[in-house]
């Protein structure tokens, strides 16, 4: 038996210590491209093909961090719920908003997958992409895609959408916050509102409701778009 399987939760604390680590080296260089996300991924990974560690046995230890993903996203709520009067004032613009996100994000699949010409099951894979992943992985799986991909591409989603999601903004010259917010939770999900809520207050209510109505209308699209391909 391993020192792994033998501490249950040693997998668990590597990764919020390489998580941590992350955060600490994206403060103190200042480079988009050092995501917490993307380097506690890196560092985990280094670490298990240092140790000789297998991923089944680190995920046995890890699993746990899991749990926590469907409460998190409910708790990006509370942000909403204290912005509630800008969703009521502006409640057409916020909804055609992002209708027109998940709109573009399943036209750029279709155009992406007929370019590349990508078969069914990676078309399926990649239409959740966008949204996040605790209702995603059960999109693609009723839709008949393989929810290991599924997951690969929320995560390169979200991840290259909060590296880039300010400078976009920013070369776009878009300046309302609530547009700002939008754009980052339509696009990027979770991973996107974290930078969304690092721009204010604002920012990250708008970004915390685009999770949630893009994600609905997402189960909504992805069966009537689904054999298009």
């Amino acid at each position: 038996m391993t020192f792994v399987q033998e501490s249950m939760y040693l997998g668990f604390i590597f990764t919020i210590l390489a998580y941590l680590f992350g955060v600490w080296l994206k403060k103190k260089v200042g480079w988009a491209v050092l995501n917490p996300l993307l380097v506690a991924a890196v560092v985990v990974i280094g670490g298990l093909l240092l140790t000789g560690i297998d991923y089944e046995t680190y995920n046995q230890s890890a699993q746990h961090i899991s749990y926590l993903l469907t409460p998190a996203t409910v708790c990006l709520a509370i942000p909403l719920y204290k912005q509630l009067h800008l969703l009521q004032k502006n409640f057409v613009a916020v909804i055609v908003a992002i209708l027109s996100g998940v709109a573009t994000s399943v036209l750029c699949i279709f155009a992406m997958c007929l370019l590349f010409q990508m078969d069914h099951i990676s078309y399926v894979s990649m239409l959740p992409k966008s949204i996040t992943t605790a209702i995603a992985m059960g999109v693609s799986q009723e839709a008949g895609g393989v929810v290991t991909l599924t997951v690969v591409c929320i995560m390169i989603t979200g991840i290259f959408g909060n590296m880039i999601g300010e400078t976009a903004l920013r070369w776009f010259r878009i300046k309302e916050p609530m547009a700002k917010g939008l754009a980052l939770g339509t696009s990027a999900h979770a991973i996107g509102t974290t930078k969304a809520l690092e721009l204010g207050e604002v920012e990250g209510a708008m970004s915390s409701l685009s999770i949630a109505v893009a994600g609905l209308l997402t189960v909504i699209a992805v069966p009537v778009v689904s054999g298009w391909i």
